[in-house]
């Protein structure tokens, strides 16, 4: 079963990359929408801005845990 697919996907690349991306946008799309609800929905400046700050910690940490792989 896995060989078969495995033949699939290195046949039709293009095809497995779309499937990949329209996954990944729509993870992000539902992430953002849980986010505009759940943080702060009465304040949607603060909410940007918690949201910023968020990413960019999680960001400088994962950038520490890579550093600290090499």
């Amino acid at each position: 079963m896995f060989k078969d697919f495995s033949k699939l996907k290195n046949k039709h690349k293009a095809i497995f990359a779309i499937i990949i991306a329209l996954a990944v946008v729509s993870f992000w799309r539902g992430a953002w929408g849980l986010l505009d609800i759940y943080l702060f929905p009465g304040n949607s400046e603060l909410s940007l801005w918690i949201s910023v700050i968020i990413g960019l910690v999680i960001l400088k940490a994962a950038h520490y845990i890579y550093k600290g792989l090499l």
